[in-house]
């Protein structure tokens, strides 16, 4: 199915790496990649390709890079990026984190918020694993939650200041324990729940009531003998599903049920153990369905496809799900560790991005589908009331096959967090309806949008000064702010 794109990448030197973050900057994406005891990387578009432009705290080739996230914190219209450190193993801590804002939108410039001094007493240091952003009040102001092996949840907030402050314990987050992976989903209440994945013991799933989080019974999500790594939500057909990759355990595919809680339905091919790493689910064809992405650690890569009906509601017609071949990305040398969607070059088609790293440095690789810009395609692009992306937004599109959702991801899953785009493959149908809704409930509708363009949608606070969408055709710049 996919081809090699990695000359995407300006350059094929080795990286021990772990999560990969993807934030707009002004010439396009910036895509940056945690480095394991060597410098980070910031890939930023330069003509065809993305060339590493990290330097000073941004390289920081000091520290043990795992996961990593964009987000608002500061509401400022631009997004920080929180890098969550680790170096002492399942023992302990030792790197502090970092919490990177930009002095310049275009990226070149940055510096680290724990380093003010009103932060000399804030530094996390823990065994680091991943990191997710929330808009817990629906402001567009985010927060950032921060799991640590064998250490409490963590949930820092911004101040205007500076003052970084773990609310954790005050917003009702508390996860003890082996805490692997961190998924942002609107699953329960659309405006920034939490699903937290634990390594040896059950996953929890953080309702979020008025800013104040409340466990909730998951059922089959709980998944108490699985060792939770990869997590994403997986569109089927207009409604979500969990795919959850665990650590040589069964993998799960979760649908929630009229009884409030979720049946695992994953076939056998799907629920096949394996050193399952980052999940990561997209459409790469265009064909209008979202594939299932399982980046496996020493071993070959796996792919699955949607076939059949619609999801949940489609009773025995169910959606199913079957194996596919990847063709180069399959990597059964690869030792893989993170990898997003997200489309670099700008042509519709979304590539697959891969970071190693697990045992020894590898190069990082991209992969893409050719010939998937011929089956049509439609990208939107929510923004915050402060014109930052709308991270946990849910972008619904209905077309003349039916219907789809995206997520703008705020956290997904194991280490990563792909672009703030809302990605749509048409699969030859014709777009009819646009429904974007934000964390904080309110929505806004786009009829007949125009197949082949990315639509920026702004917050309705905005709607005076920017009363209308703003449309962009592959050939043009992206906006910037």
């Amino acid at each position: 199915m996919f081809t090699e794109r990695s000359d995407l990448v300006g350059d094929d030197d080795p990286i021990r790496g772990y999560g990969v973050a993807v934030t707009p900057g002004r010439n396009g994406p910036l895509v940056f990649v945690a480095g394991y005891g060597e410098p980070n990387r910031l890939y930023a578009r330069d003509g065809d390709r993305f060339v590493d432009t990290a330097c000073g705290i941004v390289a920081d080739g000091t520290r043990h890079g795992m996961g990593v996230c964009a987000a608002d914190l500061d509401a400022d219209g631009c997004e920080e990026v929180y890098v969550h450190n680790c170096t002492m193993g399942v023992d302990g801590g030792g790197d502090p984190d970092l919490l990177l804002s930009r002095l310049e939108s275009d990226g070149y410039r940055w510096t680290d918020v724990f380093a003010l001094d009103v932060n000399a007493d804030r530094l996390d240091v823990r065994a680091g694993r991943s990191v997710a952003a929330l808009d817990r009040l629906g402001t567009g102001r985010y927060g950032v939650a921060v799991s640590g092996y064998a250490a409490p949840l963590a949930f820092y907030e911004l101040g205007d200041d500076g003052e970084i402050t773990d609310m954790a314990d005050a917003v009702g987050l508390e996860v003890d324990g082996g805490c692997r992976s961190l998924l942002a989903v609107p699953h329960c209440t659309g405006a920034g729940d939490l699903f937290a994945g634990v390594e040896r013991g059950p996953n929890r799933l953080f309702r979020n009531e008025n800013g104040h989080y409340d466990l909730t019974r998951g059922g089959a999500l709980a998944d108490p003998t699985g060792d939770t790594r990869g997590a994403a939500l997986v569109d089927e057909g207009g409604t979500f599903a969990f795919a959850v990759g665990n650590e040589n355990g069964p993998n799960r595919l979760l649908r929630y049920t009229a009884a409030g809680g979720f049946e695992d339905v994953a076939p056998a091919a799907l629920r096949e153990p394996g050193r399952v790493r980052t999940v990561v689910a997209a459409d790469f064809d265009n064909d209008g369905r979202e594939e299932l992405f399982y980046n496996v650690s020493g071993e070959p890569n796996r792919l699955y496809e949607r076939v059949g009906g619609n999801g949940a509601d489609a009773g025995a017609d169910a959606s199913r799900w079957q194996p596919v071949d990847l063709g180069s990305a399959a990597e059964p040398d690869g030792f893989g560790t993170g990898a997003v969607a997200a489309d670099l070059d700008d042509d519709g088609v979304l590539e697959l991005f891969v970071v190693h790293g697990e045992v020894a440095a590898q190069p990082i690789s991209a992969y893409e589908v050719a010939g998937a810009a011929d089956a049509g395609w439609l990208r939107v692009r929510p923004t915050t009331r402060h014109g930052a992306p709308a991270r946990g937004a849910v972008v619904r599109l209905e077309t003349t096959a039916g219907s789809q959702r995206r997520i703008i991801d705020a956290g997904g899953g194991c280490l990563c967090q792909t672009e703030p785009v809302a990605h749509f493959g048409l699969g030859g149908a014709t777009p009819q309806r646009v429904v974007v809704r934000w964390p904080d409930g309110r929505e806004r509708t786009l009829s007949d949008p125009v197949p082949d363009t990315e639509v920026t949608v702004d917050h309705p606070s905005r709607l005076e000064s920017s009363p209308d969408a703003t449309v962009r055709s592959p050939s043009e710049p992206p906006r910037s702010r």
